[in-house]
């Protein structure tokens, strides 16, 4: 049965990241990207400013919603951050060689513009009821910005990213997690799996306030311990990191040769995998941070600067810390007890304990803790959105429970194939949330438009 479900997977995979999708993906950030007027390039300092650096000046004008912008990213990047950083990047390395990190810079730098239009949009397009309980995300900003004839759509999607759930934010997480502490302390899948149901329950049967209130205090403190391993790493081979950086570039456009225990990868592999690997971190063009980012009391366009920094933060800074310390410390192409190439978190796990002996690998298996606890929590919520659109409020406890069954499942079953599984779901959750975008492009440019025709007209507030 594992394996005709296996077989069933991989048709479908070739599918869902043939060149279409990838068209589709790439061209959906350069086309927002121009419409914007190159905005995450050119006003970065801008989107800095009235977001990160908000903080530092006072709140400003309180908008409807039911958490802050702050508590908005922290939580999309709980889902954003994850073991993506850790054990994707490794596998994309190996899978595609090291030039699979230029294509998943390529990937992020538009997908800036394409994180920016969601959490916009998310917002601008949101629901609140007579309660005051806020909704929102693609399924409402096609509804109601594309109109009902485009309903289909939406529903398609809602059904997508309730299932996807299961998979990048669920069991790949629970999967990556229990396997790192099985390896690192001993302790069995199973029981790691049952831990983690209750400490994944704890927090999402509380709701959105629950999930934003712990991702505002675990998110930043996980970010800054890990870079600060990454970096004191860095700075010991601090003259091996152009060579590193050079193979980036050149394995990007010329593929990479056989070398020790690493196979070698063609550059159509490196294109697959860096794109691949890269959606699963940044998460820019599956659409799920619009349902969070639709939670935050701020003004739509405002909102999308936090979706720019996002991307900015999970990909080339995180994601680019881990390659480099891969590829620094030599690791790439280590063979494990069994003759096979180490990969995925173990991998990583590797390179921090080769640059930091002694305390690498604990703080890689720290960081998987955290990482992929975050994760779980806000992609529960997003999940649970998803299908309250189908299905109103009454799905809403049935799924929390249910996705705890999953955390259990994906603790304890294959590493492999429930990777594969969820690159599958990710790519056909994409598709209807991209098409959307390009659709609504011109919205995104009127949006544009209006914020600094405001600003300088001085109706807008300014921080």
């Amino acid at each position: 049965m594992l394996d005709i479900i296996t077989a069933a997977n991989s048709w479908l995979n070739g599918i869902v990241w043939g060149p279409p999708f990838m068209i589709l993906l790439v061209g959906t950030g350069v086309y927002l990207t121009i419409r914007l007027g190159f905005f995450q390039f050119l006003k970065l300092g801008h989107a800095w400013k009235h977001s990160f650096g908000q903080m530092f000046r006072g709140a400003g004008r309180q908008e409807p919603g039911a958490i802050s912008p702050f508590q908005a990213v922290t939580s999309a990047m709980a889902a954003t951050i994850g073991v993506g950083n850790i054990a994707g990047v490794a596998t994309a390395i190996v899978l595609g060689g090291p030039g699979a990190i230029f294509w998943m810079w390529m990937v992020a730098l538009v997908g800036m513009a394409t994180k920016m239009a969601e959490a916009t949009l998310g917002l601008k397009y949101r629901h609140i009821d007579a309660d005051g309980r806020v909704s929102g995300g693609v399924f409402y900003y096609i509804e109601n910005g594309l109109g009902e004839r485009w309903k289909w759509l939406a529903v398609l999607y809602a059904f997508l990213a309730g299932l996807a759930a299961f998979g990048i934010g669920n069991m790949v997480q629970s999967n990556t997690l229990a396997q790192s502490v099985a390896s690192g302390f001993g302790v069995p899948t199973w029981a790691t799996g049952l831990a983690l149901v209750g400490l994944v329950g704890a927090v999402t049967l509380g709701g959105i306030s629950r999930i934003a209130v712990t991702a505002e205090k675990i998110v930043p403190i996980m970010a800054v311990a890990y870079l600060a391993g990454s970096l004191g790493i860095l700075a010991i081979h601090l003259t091996e990191i152009p060579a590193a950086l050079g193979m980036i570039v050149q394995h990007a456009f010329q593929g990479s040769a056989a070398v020790g225990g690493f196979a070698g990868a063609s550059v159509a592999m490196a294109i697959r995998f860096g794109i691949a690997r890269g959606i699963f971190s940044n998460e820019a063009g599956l659409g799920s941070a619009s349902i969070v980012h639709a939670q935050a009391r701020n003004q739509p366009f405002r909102q999308g600067f936090w979706g720019v920094w996002e991307v900015f933060i999970d990909t080339l800074v995180v994601c680019t810390m881990t390659a480099l310390v891969i590829l620094v410390t030599g690791v790439l192409g280590t063979v494990d007890e069994q003759g096979s190439v180490v990969t995925g978190a173990v991998l990583t796990s590797t390179a921090f304990s080769e640059g930091l002996p002694g305390l690498g690998g604990y703080i890689v298996l720290i960081a998987i803790v955290f990482f992929a606890y975050t994760t779980m929590l806000t992609w529960n919520f997003y999940g649970e959105k998803s299908w309250e659109y189908l299905f109103g409020r009454r799905v809403v406890l049935p799924y929390r429970l249910l996705f705890l069954v999953f955390v259990f499942l994906g603790a304890v079953g294959a590493l492999e194939l429930v990777w594969d599984v969820a690159d599958t779901f990710n790519g056909l959750m994409a598709a209807p949330n991209l098409i959307a975008l390009v659709l609504l492009g011109g919205v995104m440019a009127r949006e544009k438009l209006d914020y600094f025709n405001q600003l300088r007209d001085k109706t807008e507030p300014v921080d």
